[in-house]
């Protein structure tokens, strides 16, 4: 129900009398799957005076629970006083508003109800009540949290390597420089690389477009220490796809951390070959390959690596590790990312 929906009711039905007797209008909102309840302000304490079995059930208050009665009773310790006030606002300014707030059901239960109350007027413009709908939002929100948790742990996750990365630049830069100048601008030169690459990649709030050979660039050469002496990428012109952004930055950031660390970006000779093709074209085959590097075997902890394996899980690719005596050679598999249109 609308603020406008006075306008489609009988000015007969619009009375608190008739309201629970009348049975087009109680029909209405009986059968309605969306809870609702209907206060009286012209009453002390604005009670409430219909709800449907919908209400019942999201709360667990039988209707003898809660007829007679000011919504509050719902409230519990953790609502919070700005919540309670927003909908004070919107009774005392009848207007229409849409509040979350913590509500409490029979069973000492809590949920986050996305309440939206307003008024309804008489054919006169007089209020006759207050309306109020009801959603339990509790699962959604909870969802929404978790994934700012996995986003946070992902962020805590790429800044540790950061640092374990700028340590071995710095160290591998200060083997091949031949003086204190040269020193200090090839470091500025790959810590300004680094941050670049993970300020383009990490985190947009519009969708972002990019060539994979141009995202692959820009994170391998800022983690190679010799910069793009060690890395070979080649490929077809494919534009990654949004939903792809993520899980292509993290799994690329996770093997240049790993090959920085342990791997073929750990020595000078060291290389790493980035190749990918469509001839499937319902996916997208990517290959890491490192050559020239120390030998290699299947580390015991992979908390970085399980997070991208369930991220490429979650958008139906595969992902496999070959540890190889001369070094790491991962596959990816993506669905259909569509080539770029020829220029």
């Amino acid at each position: 129900m609308s603020a406008d929906d006075s306008e489609i009711l009988p000015s007969t039905l619009l009375s608190a009398e008739n309201l629970r007797s009348n049975a087009v209008f109680a029909h209405a909102i009986r059968h309605s799957r969306l809870p609702l309840c209907i206060t009286d302000p012209s009453k002390p304490d604005e009670p409430i005076v219909f709800a449907n079995p919908a209400f019942a059930d999201l709360t667990g208050y039988a209707e003898e629970d809660f007829i007679g009665k000011n919504c509050r009773f719902l409230q519990g310790p953790e609502t919070t006083q700005e919540s309670v006030e927003q909908i004070q606002e919107a009774l005392r300014t009848d207007s229409v508003t849409m509040v979350e707030i913590v509500n409490y059901r029979k069973s000492g239960e809590k949920f986050i109800n996305a309440l939206q109350i307003g008024p309804v007027f008489d054919d006169a413009g007089n209020l006759i009540f207050h309306f109020g709908s009801q959603m339990d939002v509790s699962t959604a929100r909870e969802k929404e949290r978790q994934m700012a948790a996995l986003k946070t742990n992902e962020l805590l996750h790429r800044l540790k390597n950061i640092v374990n990365v700028m340590t071995v630049v710095i160290e591998m830069t200060g083997r091949s420089a031949t003086n204190t100048a040269e020193y200090s601008k090839r470091i500025a030169e790959r810590l300004r690389a680094l941050g670049q690459a993970h300020f383009a990649t990490f985190s947009h709030d519009e969708p972002k477009v990019l060539h994979l050979d141009e995202l692959a660039k820009m994170l391998l050469v800022a983690y190679a220490p010799l910069g793009e002496d060690q890395v070979r990428v080649n490929g077809d012109t494919v534009i990654v796809p949004d939903q792809y952004m993520t899980v292509i930055t993290l799994l690329l950031h996770e093997l240049a951390t790993n090959a920085v660390k342990h791997g073929s970006l750990s020595v000078e000779q060291g290389v790493v070959d980035l190749t990918w093709d469509t001839n499937d074209p319902a996916a997208l085959n990517l290959r890491w390959k490192e050559t020239n590097g120390p030998a290699v075997s299947q580390p015991t902890r992979e908390s970085g690596s399980k997070i991208v394996s369930s991220l490429v899980r979650a958008s139906g690719g595969t992902l496999t590790f070959d540890w190889r005596a001369e070094g790491l050679v991962a596959d990816l598999t993506l669905p259909l990312v569509g080539k770029a249109p020829a220029a």
